[in-house]
């Protein structure tokens, strides 16, 4: 006999969906998706980009399910959810970019500053931007993912699917192209 739905874990879920289980992946989505949200939220302020990240993240798990009940549950349903939504977000990011329109990344300001350090930040923060948009795409991801994210060196493993050292092989390259970059 299957468990209900409320008692059945995510990756049951997507066993269930894979199989065209509509209240399945209704569950799923009621589930992970304000964590989701959330998740995109904090590395793209933009409304309409995570919007739409967010539906073609849900249309691919819809359509992808099967692959994942086939891998075994490796890495867990909530982490592949993840990473299909950080790719797509990727791309968002890199179609962004093809037409000038880098989405900006949301900062909290808790003092005003001086006139010269805005002056200054400004330079600084579009020389940032430059210095990163030069990296390669794997060294963006990994910092990403590390920076913005706060993830571990074997959390990002996971996330793009590269073995750890070569995590940290992209990171030390990031940090010394960026050091680099803005000297």
């Amino acid at each position: 006999m299957k468990r209900s739905l409320n008692a059945a874990d995510e990756e049951e879920l997507v066993r269930r969906t894979a199989t065209g289980d509509r209240r399945a992946f209704d569950e799923l989505y009621r589930r992970t998706s304000p964590w989701l949200l959330a998740r995109l939220r904090r590395r793209c302020s933009d409304d309409d980009v995570v919007a739409d990240v967010m539906q073609e993240t849900y249309l691919a798990v819809w359509r992808a399910a099967g692959s994942f009940a086939g891998l075994g549950a490796s890495g867990g349903a909530v982490g592949w959810l993840w990473t299909i939504a950080a790719h797509r977000l990727v791309d968002a990011f890199r179609r962004r970019a093809r037409h000038n329109q880098v989405p900006a990344v949301p900062l909290v300001e808790s003092v005003a500053p001086a006139a010269e350090d805005e002056v200054m930040a400004v330079r600084v923060g579009q020389e940032l931007e430059q210095a990163l948009l030069e990296l390669p795409p794997e060294m963006r991801q990994v910092l990403r993912a590390m920076v913005l994210d706060g993830f571990s060196v074997r959390e990002t493993s996971l996330l793009l699917g590269v073995p750890e050292n070569t995590v940290k092989s992209r990171a030390r390259r990031a940090r010394i192209a960026l050091r680099e970059a803005l000297s």
